[in-house]
């Protein structure tokens, strides 16, 4: 399976993910949350950031089922979802991965039918620290 291709921009990301939290980027002169993570802000040009923990909430924006799958290794799993979701605390962001039925569980654990855009989810890490998805309770 994938592994996380880490740069010196990025390596906090998966840093904090391994421990359990969601942070992003954000600069420490406009306050814009930033993602993927980058030297510069985009906005103000500033080269000042820090990373700011994010509730884990958020929506499905769009979703896929890719056919066939795109990588070998996924071959096993499919059919799996890969999900794009827009955070509510930083709503210019949209984060990629999977809806699982539950921490740490098979990328093919949500049957496809149980998937809709809005959808309301909350992040969860599997045990290296990916971040996934699972449906909220209402």
């Amino acid at each position: 399976m994938l592994t996380p291709l880490t740069d010196t921009d990025g390596a906090p990301f998966w840093q904090y993910a391994r421990a359990g939290e969601l942070r992003v980027q954000t600069c420490a002169d406009c306050e814009e949350p930033r993602f993927p993570p980058r030297p510069c802000c985009p906005h103000c040009q500033s080269f000042a950031s820090d990373w700011r923990q994010l509730s884990g909430h958020g929506r499905i924006w769009s979703y896929v089922f890719p056919h066939p799958p795109l990588l070998p290794d996924y071959a096993a799993v499919a059919p799996y979802n890969v999900i794009v979701v827009e955070l509510v605390d930083a709503p210019r962001i949209r984060l990629v991965g999977n809806l699982v039925s539950e921490a740490g569980a098979a990328i093919n654990s949500v049957a496809p039918g149980r998937i809709r855009i809005g959808a309301r989810v909350q992040v969860v890490f599997d045990e290296g620290g990916f971040p996934q998805w699972v449906l909220e309770r209402s």
